[in-house]
């Protein structure tokens, strides 16, 4: 039976399909999804399993007697059959059994020799103080004016707060690391624009990871110059060929041959992602380029996976940090190039997330 309302302005009455009702349970639901996660995340199941490779199916008693023994497996199981369903884990019935492995998707949570995994990735995006805001997604139309985060948190930016707050500053830092090093391997591998290149700066460069890997695979690259704020180089390591400068985008960014970024642009308003435009402009000579990498939305909106994606990513911008900050279409960040000056502009989509936008001057 379909369940049916009337409309009282005209007396017809409005029928929901049974895939239209289930469509908006799975919807009202998926917080289960990101929620769970976050609890496979803390709990370590993908080491568990994953042991060194050999990835063998267990079952919920047997990831918990290899992490958490006194724990409640029937619980674990339940987590882990609502994200087999989103492909993290494959399930295996055998004997009356479910043992569970990871999937391609699963792997990824698995830390590497690096101590690095998209786990942090997770966990970055689940904090308390994030979450807080998420109740407040309306507010960015409401007034846009002023984050939800900020709205939620005490009127205190998540910038601000990182920097106040260390163990949420390093969850952040290893969150990206997490994320670059498999992008930036794409990068190393799939574009050829460092040729020439002799003093590179990294804007935003952060613990300066992706700059290191660049002077690793380029050796013709004498001089690396790691740049972001002052509190953020200060805890930088030594790295080999780089030097860390503070200071203010906003206000200079150090000269060289290009300039590289990643996941900067994003998090800015249109005019303000003009100004450090201008200032990457001014940094480099006649010939010389901007390397952005970043979130760059298809023009026609689509269900794929890298669509629903990157709007998902565009709405945690809106809440978190900026609410006029924004991923943006490649149309967008070409007319942003001309406004700053530059003179010619191509975008190459070698990862599926973020994109490769190359601007000269």
């Amino acid at each position: 039976m379909h369940w049916s309302t009337m409309d009282s302005r005209n007396g017809e009455t409005q029928t929901h399909s049974k895939d239209a009702r289930l469509a908006i349970m799975e919807l009202a639901n998926m917080i289960s999804v990101p929620m769970s996660l976050n609890a496979v995340v803390r709990l370590n199941v993908a080491d568990s399993i994953w042991q060194n490779g050999s990835n063998t199916p267990l079952t919920a008693s047997e990831i918990l007697s290899r992490i958490l023994p006194s724990a409640d497996p029937e619980n674990l199981q339940r987590i882990l059959r609502m994200l087999t369903s989103y492909g993290v884990f494959h399930e295996h019935i055998a004997s009356g059994e479910r043992r569970y492995s990871l999937t391609d998707i699963g792997k990824t949570l698995v830390t590497d020799e690096n101590g690095l995994s998209y786990g942090s990735y997770v966990l970055q995006h689940h904090q308390e103080e994030l979450m807080k805001a998420w109740t407040m997604v309306h507010e960015a139309v409401v007034d846009s004016s002023t984050e939800p985060f900020v709205k939620a948190n005490g009127g205190e930016t998540a910038y601000g707060m990182y920097g106040r707050k260390p163990e949420m500053n390093e969850l952040m830092q290893k969150a990206m690391s997490g994320i670059s090093v498999p992008f930036m391997k794409a990068v190393l591998e799939g574009y050829d624009g460092f040729k020439g290149v002799e003093r590179l700066v990294d804007v935003g460069g952060s613990a300066g990871d992706c700059l290191r890997m660049i002077l690793e695979k380029h050796s013709h690259i004498k001089q690396g110059v790691n740049f972001d704020l002052p509190e953020v180089v200060a805890k930088a390591p030594k790295i080999d060929g780089v030097t860390h400068v503070g200071g203010d985008m906003f206000s200079f960014i150090p000269k060289g041959d290009a300039i590289f970024m990643k996941w900067v642009l994003t998090t800015w308003t249109d005019e303000e992602v003009k100004q450090i435009l201008m200032s990457c402009f001014e940094a480099i000579p006649v010939g010389g380029k901007l390397i952005a990498c970043e979130p760059v939305l298809p023009h026609d909106t689509n269900d794929t996976h890298r669509t629903r994606a990157l709007l998902e990513g565009d709405i945690f911008v809106m809440t978190i940090y900026r609410a006029k900050g924004k991923h943006r279409t490649e149309e967008e960040y070409r007319e942003l190039g001309k406004l700053a000056g530059f003179t010619s502009f191509r975008a190459i989509y070698i990862d599926y997330f973020y994109t490769l936008l190359e601007y000269k001057k």
